[in-house]
C-alpha cells in the first residue's frame, strides 16, 4: 500500500517523499483513512512505528481543505505530557506542512513565554502544547480555544499517569463540544479506554500491534549483577564495545546525575536529562547526544518521552522501572522505523520480581545472563506465585488525578518505594514500622508515633485513621509538570 492510496493530497505526498518515506507503517495505514473521514480515534501503537505521522498527516489535509479565517485561530490542538515530545511533534508538523498554507507553533514551560505569545498573536492553525503552559497562557488571555476542530492527546496514558487529568478536563471545557478527538499512545489500559469513551463520540479502536509488546527488532539482554557493580559493568560494556551512542535509564533524577558524573570521570562523555534540568540544559544535552559530542545520555522515564533519535543502537536499563509498561517505552527508543537495536537490563537481586512482572506483561521469557568478572553474590530468586501487577491491572482513582498511590517511575509522589518511603510496610522496622506478632491494637513497631485509631499509625507521619495513614502525598507529584 502507498501513501497515495490512503487519500493524501499531492502537497503532503511531496513532503513525505522529501523525508524519504515510501510506504506507510501499519498504524498509519489503519489510522489515516478514518481520521480523514472525521471519526474519533483511539489508537495504540509502539513507539517508533510512525504514530505521529498517523495523526499529523490527516490533520493537515483536513485543515488545508477547509476555509481559513483571516486571523488564523487555533483550529487543531495537540497536547503532550513533556516538552521534548511537544518539540518533536512540532518539528514533524513543520516538515509535513512545508508545501501547505498552514501555520503552527509550540508552547511549553521552562522557557520565556514572550516568543510563544508573539507566535500566537501572529495566528496559528495548529498548536502543540503541554497542559500547564497552555492553561497559563489561557488564563492570561493570550489564546483562545473556542474554534478548535481537532484535539489530539498524544501519550494519553502518561498524561493521566502524571496527574494531568484535572488539567485535561479544564482544557476540554474550553473547546467546542463538537470536535474530532484523537488519542494516541504506545499503551492503553482498559481504564484509559473507558475514560476516553466518556468524552469521545463512537471512537474507533486502532491497534497496529498487540498492546504492551516489545519491538520485534530489539534484541533484549538481561545481566544479573550486584547493585554496587552496575556502574563498572556499564563502563565496560560501553568502552569494550566502542559504543558511540547509548541511552541509559534510571528510576530517579539523583541516580541519573550520579551515574552521568561517574561515567564522565571514567572518560565517557555523558549528560543527564530529567525534570529538574532547565529547558535549555535539556535541549543542549539532546542536541549533543544527536550530533555525537555526547556519547551517553542518562535519563528518567518522563524526560525520555518524545526523544526521537534515528538509528539509536543501544538502550541500557541501569535500573528496571517499577511499572512494567515503562519497560516497553524504554526499549522502544531503539529498533525504530525498521532498524535493529539492543536493549540491555542490569538486574540486581532485589529487582527480580520486576523481571517477572515484565515477563508476564510481554508474555515472553527473558534469559538472564551473568557476565564473567561480575558474578553476583546471590542467585536469582524463584518467581513468586503472583507476580507484581503492572499499572494496567490497577483501577486508577481518577478523582485524585491519575493512579495516585500506585507505583511510579522516577520516584514520584505516592509511590510505594523499597526505601520505606510513602508509607510502605517494611520488614526491618523502618519507614512506617513493622507489624509485631502477638501485638494488640494493630500497633506497628519501629516507630515512635502515637497510637492511632484501629490499625495504628505509621511511624514518621500523623496519627492514623482506620488502617493507618500513609506518610507522604498520595497524589502524583506535579513539580515536573510542564
Amino acid at each position: 500500500m502507498s501513501f497515495k492510496s490512503l487519500g493524501l493530497s499531492d502537497s503532503l505526498l511531496h513532503a513525505i517523499t522529501k523525508k524519504g518515506y515510501t510506504e506507510p507503517s501499519p498504524i498509519q495505514t489503519k489510522a489515516i483513512p478514518p481520521i480523514l473521514e472525521r471519526k474519533d480515534i483511539l489508537a495504540s501503537a509502539q513507539t517508533g512505528t510512525g504514530k505521529t505521522a498517523g495523526f499529523v498527516l490527516p490533520m493537515l489535509q483536513i485543515l488545508s481543505e477547509s476555509k481559513q479565517a483571516k486571523r488564523r485561530p487555533v483550529r487543531a490542538l495537540i497536547l503532550t505530557p513533556t516538552r521534548e515530545l511537544a518539540a518533536q511533534i512540532y518539528e514533524n508538523v513543520k516538515e509535513y506542512s512545508e508545501f501547505l498554507s498552514i501555520e503552527s507553533t509550540v508552547i511549553f514551560g521552562g522557557v520565556n513565554q514572550n516568543p510563544q505569545v508573539r507566535a500566537l498573536r501572529n495566528g496559528v492553525d495548529i498548536l502543540v502544547a503541554t497542559p500547564g503552559r497552555l492553561l497559563d497562557l489561557y488564563n492570561q488571555r493570550m489564546l483562545s480555544l473556542s474554534q478548535v476542530e481537532i484535539l489530539v492527546l498524544d501519550e494519553a496514558d502518561r498524561m493521566l499517569d502524571m496527574g494531568f487529568l484535572r488539567d485535561i478536563k479544564k482544557i476540554l471545557a474550553l473547546m467546542p463540544a463538537r470536535r474530532q478527538n484523537l488519542l494516541f499512545s504506545a499503551t492503553f489500559s482498559t481504564e484509559i479506554k473507558q475514560l476516553a469513551g466518556s468524552f469521545m463520540t463512537d471512537p474507533i479502536l486502532v491497534e497496529a500491534t498487540p498492546k504492551n509488546t516489545a519491538a520485534e527488532l530489539v534484541i533484549q539482554k538481561v545481566y544479573h549483577v550486584d547493585k554496587p557493580k552496575k556502574t563498572s559493568l556499564v563502563t565496560k560494556l560501553i568502552s569494550q564495545g566502542n559504543w558511540s551512542q547509548v541511552l541509559i535509564f534510571t528510576r530517579t533524577k539523583h541516580a541519573a546525575n550520579k551515574l552521568s558524573e561517574k561515567l564522565t570521570k571514567n572518560g565517557i562523555a555523558s549528560l543527564a536529562i530529567h525534570g529538574n534540568k532547565s529547558q535549555g540544559a535539556r535541549t543542549k544535552a539532546l542536541e549533543g547526544f544527536k550530533n555525537g559530542t555526547t556519547r551517553v545520555l542518562v535519563a528518567t522515564d518522563i524526560a525520555a518521552r518524545g526523544l526521537d533519535i534515528p538509528l539509536l543502537p543501544h538502550v541500557i536499563n541501569f535500573e528496571l522501572p517499577n511499572v512494567s509498561e515503562d519497560y516497553v517505552h524504554r526499549i522502544g527508543r531503539t529498533g525504530r522505523a525498521g532498524a535493529s537495536g539492543e536493549a540491555i537490563s542490569l538486574v540486581s537481586h532485589d529487582e527480580h520480581d520486576l523481571v517477572h512482572g515484565i515477563e508476564k506483561l510481554l508474555r515472553q521469557k527473558l534469559d538472564i545472563e551473568i557476565m564473567e568478572g561480575y558474578e553476583p553474590s546471590a542467585t536469582p530468586p524463584a518467581p513468586k506465585d503472583e507476580p507484581r501487577r503492572s499499572s494496567g491491572g490497577r483501577k486508577p482513582d481518577f478523582r485524585k488525578g491519575g493512579s495516585g498511590g500506585g507505583q511510579r517511575s522516577a520516584g514520584q509522589g505516592g509511590q510505594r518505594r523499597n526505601e520505606g518511603q510513602g508509607g510502605q510496610r517494611r520488614t526491618d522496622g523502618q519507614g512506617g514500622g513493622q507489624r509485631k506478632s502477638g501485638g494488640t491494637g494493630g500497633q506497628r513497631s519501629g516507630g515512635n508515633a502515637p497510637r492511632g485509631n484501629s490499625g495504628g499509625s505509621r511511624s514518621g507521619g500523623p496519627r492514623g485513621n482506620s488502617g493507618g495513614q500513609r506518610s507522604g502525598n498520595s497524589r502524583p507529584n506535579k513539580g515536573n509538570r510542564d
